[in-house]
């Protein structure tokens, strides 16, 4: 059996992350790190469009899920100490004005590098290839698949997002074993399924900034932003950052919400009635299908008419009276569509639910179930929106775990 100071399962971002702190730290431990992958941070590869959205510089304020317990960790490692943490890797960024921070280079593969050449350079063990599928604690160490010992382990193997990258849940069931338990896990960032017969109709068409309210037996969720209509449902980033809430009402109430969609936020109902009136008298000749091509797809406007039970092909504009306008003027501020489902974890970006923030120390990322049992990253109950949110949260809790603290 080979042994270790540390084995830290998992190697992409919370893993390497805390494997470098420790290393760092505690220059003389002999640590590893196990990753099922041939290569670690292949789930790296694919964030922010292959370019890496490592942080945002905004994620002090973000509303995360498990906000309060993620708390510590932020401000221990906040987004401008993990942009210091690469720079000090060789890695210049730059971020946007949204907050997003990406790497000079635009490529994601230059985080991972700079990750790898740190773990050679420091002497990291990278075992590859290799899955964990047992853990043992050992009076005061633990055993990994029968063939390495270790005094301290880190779980960082994520959620269930992305299986094809190696996101598959296992370690949901590795802690399971050692005393945890879970929040189910559902899809986050994923595109929402629902009311397929009206969204195929406007498929490939995108709406710009619009507001997405999400409603059960109350408000669920609201988020901002651009959407695309598909033939299954909505995508886009608005559409994918209620993923969470809406499987989660779902799962709980066994009935469907449903979004509705305020295409012109930055009017008024009554600006729009006005705006719509005045039209009527620009573009009174020409026929239905034309009425909103003045700020929306012609498709979503026709959907939006057929919404309002106004659509006709061949009616006139200059035919609809002051009470239909009305009505084509609610619908651009309330447009519903019902939401089955979501298009599951193969195709999510992150995983909302895992284990209990309740059974981990916030300020050490330890157990509070099994001593010498760390977490980071995705497998916990934490998650934020788009936009480099999920992965400083990876960083900031990795570092943190890698300090070992009891």
């Amino acid at each position: 059996m080979k042994n270790y100071d540390l084995i830290v399962v998992g190697g992409c971002a919370s893993g390497i992350a805390a494997a470098i702190n420790a290393k760092r730290i505690y220059p003389g431990m002999k640590i590893a790190v196990i990753e099922k992958n041939p290569r670690p941070g292949k789930k790296l590869l694919a964030t922010g469009n292959g370019k890496c959205n490592l942080t945002n510089l905004f994620a002090p304020e973000h509303d995360y899920v498990g906000k309060g317990f993620a708390s510590f960790a932020m401000q221990s490692y906040n987004p401008e100490r993990v942009v210091e943490f690469f720079e000090g890797l060789g890695l210049i960024c730059y971020s946007d004005s949204c907050g997003r921070v990406y790497p000079e280079s635009n490529t994601a593969a230059s985080v991972v590098d700079s990750l790898r050449f740190e773990t050679d350079r420091l002497n990291i063990d990278v075992i590859c290839d290799t899955a964990v599928t047992e853990i043992k604690k050992n009076g005061g160490g633990f055993t990994v698949n029968g063939e390495y010992g270790c005094k301290k382990i880190i779980l960082a193997v994520g959620g269930k997002a992305s299986p094809s990258q190696g996101s598959d849940g296992s370690g949901y069931e590795l802690a399971k074993k050692l005393g945890h338990s879970l929040v189910k896990p559902v899809p986050a960032l994923v595109p929402l399924c629902g009311s397929a017969e009206i969204t195929r109709t406007m498929k490939g068409m995108r709406a710009r900034d619009v507001v997405l309210t999400l409603r059960g037996d109350k408000i669920l969720g609201k988020t901002q932003g651009e959407i695309l209509f598909t033939d299954y449902g909505l995508s886009g980033i608005a559409a994918m950052e209620l993923a969470a809430p809406a499987q989660k009402y779902i799962d709980s109430v066994k009935r469907n919400p449903f979004t509705y969609i305020d295409f012109m936020p930055r009017m008024t109902y009554d600006d729009i009635v006005e705006y719509l009136q005045n039209l009527s008298n620009i573009k009174g000749f020409c026929n239905m299908d034309n009425f909103l091509t003045g700020f929306l797809p012609k498709a979503v406007g026709i959907a939006i008419c057929k919404a309002a039970n106004l659509y006709k092909a061949d009616k006139r504009i200059d035919e609809l009276t002051a009470e239909e306008i009305k009505r084509i003027a609610a619908k651009i501020k309330n447009f519903p569509l019902e939401i089955t489902g979501t298009r599951g974890f193969s195709n999510a970006q992150v995983t909302s639910g895992g284990i209990k923030t309740d059974e981990i120390d916030p300020e050490t990322m330890q157990s509070k179930k099994c001593s010498g049992l760390y977490f980071a990253g995705e497998i916990i109950d934490v998650d934020g929106g788009c936009g480099g949110f999920n992965l400083q949260w990876a960083w900031a809790s990795g570092m943190l775990a890698g300090e070992l603290k009891d």
